[in-house]
């Protein structure tokens, strides 16, 4: 199994409508995503992607063996936080606990450490989404605190968690996960 990331493209559209009609996926992601998923979603998701400025917005699909199974991206915050981005990304449920989420993180996080002026990559998981919690504590990413009823997900209000990696401190292990 070779898991990889890379640019988006709009025929991987289809592949990112499977993974996104899950609802226990959805159920660990910021609302906003329709519900079911389709494939025209996917379309419309791709192409805001593959027209964003890259200095602001790092997206890449998540591949296994060519297949898109997730997402991952890291967007760069404004004004006194500009050199500050926020990670975020999925998987499908049956690439859950494979180690194919610390990798992808740690290969983001060095492209964007790189490749821009970031200084730092934070995190906001949900407080009870500890498989996502320890891919961040894996890939080297340091728990700051939890934010006490930060937000209200499927009619409850929940707490999250902040994690965050400076750069200096990314992993340069290729081969972290899988």
């Amino acid at each position: 199994m070779t898991c990889s990331i890379r640019k988006w493209k709009l025929s991987d559209a289809k592949d990112l409508a499977v993974v996104c009609s899950n609802k226990k996926v959805q159920d660990n992601l910021r609302d906003g995503l329709p519900y079911p998923y389709t494939e025209q979603d996917g379309v419309d998701f791709i192409s805001a992607m593959l027209a964003a400025d890259e200095n602001e917005t790092f997206a890449f699909a998540i591949t296994v063996d060519d297949k898109v199974v997730g997402s991952i991206g890291v967007f760069r915050q404004a004004n006194i936080h500009r050199q500050t981005a926020e990670l975020g990304y999925y998987i499908a449920e049956e690439y859950w606990g494979k180690g194919i989420m610390t990798k992808t993180v740690n290969l983001i996080c060095n492209y964007v450490f790189d490749n821009s002026d970031i200084i730092r990559i934070f995190a906001e998981p949900f407080a009870y989404n500890a498989a996502s919690c320890r891919v961040l504590e894996k890939a080297g990413f340091q728990y700051e605190g939890t934010l006490r009823k930060n937000a209200v997900k499927n009619g409850k209000v929940i707490d999250m968690k902040m994690y965050a990696l400076l750069k200096g401190h990314a992993s340069t292990r290729k081969d972290v996960g899988v």
